[in-house]
C-alpha cells in the first residue's frame, strides 16, 4: 500500500498521541493545582534546599544571587522553590517566561517538541519548526517596517553578535557602533564592550569601538533630545567615516527601565539614514511587553529599522533584517538554532499572541500596566510614602525606586521580598531601581497579592533603617 504521509506527519495527526500528550499535561495541571500563593518552605525542605545551594555554589565558582532553585512546579505567576516554598514570580527568568509557570498550551508544544527525532536543531539540518518559526517571524516582523528576514539562534547575546556581523559586512570597512548610555547589549565578549556598565566588563580589554549618546530624560525631553542630537553629530564630525551602526533599546533593561519616545528616536534615525549609519534595535527584552509585538510599533518609527534582534519571551532567539542587509552565506551560521522543544513553544507562543486580545490600547498588555503601575502609586502616596518614588513604566516593563535608590538598601528590599513572597531584581545605578517583568497572565487577586508582599517588605526595611 502506498505511503500517503511522512512518519513524521502521522505522529503530528495521530489522535492516539495528541490524547496522551493532553493527558499527560493534564495530570501535571491536577498535580500544580494547588499552588495558589505565596507559601513557606515544607518540613524539611530547606535543607534539601540548602544541599543544592551548596552543589551550585561549588560547581559554579560562586554562590546563586537568591536561594533559588525550582522544583520543576509553577503555576501561573507563582513558582515552586525545592524546599516546598512558593514565590510570586514577576522577574520571570530576567523576561523569559512571559505566560508565567506551567501554561498548558506552551507546555503540550514542549512535549510536542521533545518527541521529535532530534534535541536540537540546526542551520544545516533544521526541521519543519525552524521552517514555520523563520515564516511567522518575518510575516509579523514585516507588518510595520522593511524587515523580511529571520535568522534563528539560541539567545540574545547570539542574536546581537549577528547583528553586529550582518551589519559591519554590509558596510565594510566601517566598524564604530554608535550606543547609548547605560546600554545593554548582552555578555559576550564585543556585547560587553557595547554595555555601559564598568561592574559587568572588569579586566577585559577596551577596543574603543563604541561610542555614547545620552538617553531620553522624560523630566527634560527637549533638552534630552537636543543633547542627544549635538552628540550625535560631534561623533559624525569626529567619526562619519567609521561608523557602521546605531544601536539601541526602546525601552533600557539593565539601564533603569527608561524609555525613550518617537519625538526623541526619529531625528537621530534620521540623520542615520542621511549618513548610510544601520539602525540596529535591540528588543531582546522588549519583544512582546511594550503593548505591541514589537517595541518599535509602540513607538511608530519601523520603517527606520534595518536590522532588530529578539529573544527571552520567544522561547529563542532571531536577528531580523531588510533585504538590503541579507548577508553572504557563511558570515552567520552555526551548529544549534535551538532545541526542538524550545522552537515548538516559540511558535505556540506567536500563536497565543496572535490568537489573544494582548495588544493595543484595549490590549491586555496595557490593562495590566495600568493596574499594575496604579498599585503602585497607592503605595507611594499611601503607606509607603516618602519611601517608594517614580513608578511606572512601558507595558509588562515596571520599575520603581525605593528608598532613596540607594545600591545597598535596594538590594537589601530585594533579599527581603524574595524572604517575603515575591521575586523581582535590580535595575539603573544612582538611582538603584526594582523592575518587574510582568507575566502576560496577572489577575486583579495577583496584583492584590503583589502589594501586600510589596507594603510589607518596604516598611520592615524602612523600621530596621
Amino acid at each position: 500500500m502506498e505511503q500517503k504521509n511522512t512518519f513524521g506527519e502521522q505522529i503530528k495527526s495521530s489522535k492516539e498521541i495528541g490524547e496522551l500528550v493532553d493527558q499527560l499535561v493534564s495530570a501535571v495541571q491536577k498535580n500544580n493545582s494547588e499552588i495558589k500563593g505565596p507559601r513557606p518552605a515544607i518540613p524539611g525542605g530547606q535543607e534539601k534546599l540548602g544541599q543544592l545551594l551548596e552543589t551550585a555554589s561549588q560547581s559554579r565558582g560562586r554562590a546563586l544571587y537568591y536561594p533559588y532553585v525550582g522544583s520543576g512546579a509553577g503555576r501561573g505567576p507563582y513558582v515552586e522553590l525545592a524546599d516546598g516554598s512558593v514565590k510570586m514570580d514577576l522577574i520571570n527568568g530576567i523576561g523569559v517566561h512571559l505566560f508565567g509557570h506551567s501554561h498548558p498550551d506552551l507546555m503540550k508544544a514542549t512535549v510536542r517538541g521533545a518527541i521529535s527525532d532530534i534535541i536540537n536543531q540546526g542551520n544545516l539540518q533544521p526541521n519543519k519548526e525552524y521552517v514555520e518559526l523563520g515564516q511567522r517571524l518575518s510575516r509579523l516582523a514585516g507588518q510595520n517596517s522593511r524587515l523580511k528576514h529571520a535568522w534563528i539562534t539560541t539567545c540574545g547575546s547570539r542574536a546581537n553578535e549577528k547583528a553586529l556581523k550582518i551589519i559591519r559586512q554590509k558596510l565594510s570597512p566601517k566598524k564604530m557602533v554608535i550606543a547609548m548610555e547605560r546600554a545593554f547589549a548582552g555578555r559576550t565578549t564585543m556585547m560587553a564592550e557595547i554595555t555601559d556598565n564598568p561592574e559587568y566588563k572588569q579586566g577585559l580589554p577596551q577596543y574603543n569601538e563604541v561610542l555614547r549618546l545620552p538617553f531620553y530624560d522624560a523630566k527634560d525631553p527637549a533638552g534630552s533630545t537636543e543633547r542627544a542630537i549635538r552628540k550625535f553629530k560631534e561623533h559624525l564630525q569626529n567619526y562619519g567615516k567609521d561608523i557602521c551602526a546605531f544601536m539601541f533599546e526602546c525601552v533600557q533593561g539593565e539601564g533603569g527601565f527608561r524609555f525613550g519616545t518617537k519625538e526623541f528616536f526619529t531625528p537621530i534615525l534620521k540623520l542615520c539614514q542621511e549618513n548610510n549609519i544601520a539602525v540596529w534595535v535591540d528588543e531582546v527584552q522588549t519583544f512582546t511587553r511594550t503593548g505591541e509585538l514589537f517595541a518599535f510599533e509602540t513607538l511608530g518609527i519601523g520603517d527606520y529599522v534595518d536590522v532588530c534582534t529578539i529573544a527571552k519571551t520567544l522561547q529563542a532567539a532571531a536577528v531580523l533584517y531588510t533585504e538590503d542587509f541579507n548577508p553572504k552565506p557563511g558570515l552567520i551560521a552555526g551548529t544549534f538554532s535551538g532545541s526542538s522543544a524550545a522552537l515548538s513553544a516559540s511558535i505556540e507562543t506567536l500563536k497565543l499572541l496572535e490568537s489573544g486580545r494582548c495588544f493595543g490600547p484595549q490590549g491586555k498588555v496595557a490593562e495590566i500596566n495600568e493596574k499594575f503601575v496604579g498599585m503602585l502609586k497607592g503605595l507611594e502616596q499611601g503607606s509607603c510614602k516618602g519611601l517608594l518614588v517614580d513608578s511606572g513604566g512601558l507595558g509588562l516593563m515596571v520599575a520603581a525606586t525605593p528608598l532613596g535608590g540607594e545600591k545597598e538598601k535596594v538590594q537589601e528590599l530585594l533579599k527581603n521580598l524574595f524572604k517575603n513572597g515575591m521575586i523581582s531584581f535590580g535595575c539603573g545605578r544612582d538611582p538603584y531601581r526594582i523592575r518587574f517583568l510582568l507575566p502576560m497572565i496577572l489577575s486583579d487577586a495577583d496584583i492584590q497579592v503583589a502589594q501586600q508582599v510589596l507594603e510589607k517588605s518596604i516598611l520592615e526595611i524602612a523600621k530596621e533603617g
